[in-house]
């Protein structure tokens, strides 16, 4: 799958946890919402997310993940939520700390490293 922008990845990311998949669209405006942004910003990211064929959106309607979008959308908040899930029960960290690094994270680490740090983790049975 090729990487798109740490960005752009945050939307994804948001339209699935707003409940959006290859057949469920999302509002512009939940996205907005969601991530703290203007619609107009939501509407850039979407125009560049359906360049590269991961989102799709009728002119000004609702957005709608492709397969593709869905699965890369999918992939960023497990990460998220392993990582979330390390930093707060085998770490320590508060959660409020650990919410903000884990977005970091999940964005710098490598396929590779991620599968062989998940494997590990999935050791500890947190």
């Amino acid at each position: 799958m090729v990487k798109t922008s740490m960005s752009h990845e945050d939307y994804l990311e948001a339209i699935v946890m707003l409940g959006g998949t290859n057949t469920v669209p999302v509002r512009s405006v939940d996205v907005a919402n969601k991530l703290g942004v203007s619609k107009a910003s939501v509407n850039k990211a979407v125009s560049a997310l359906k360049e590269q064929q991961l989102a799709v959106q009728p002119h000004y309607g609702d957005i709608t993940l492709t397969d593709a979008g869905y699965a890369y959308g999918q992939s960023v908040l497990d990460r998220h939520h392993l990582l979330f899930q390390f930093l707060t029960k085998a770490v320590g960290i508060d959660p409020e700390v650990a919410e903000v690094e884990a977005c970091q994270m999940e964005h710098a680490i490598s396929d590779d490293s991620f599968e062989k740090w998940e494997a590990f983790v999935k050791s500890l049975n947190l």
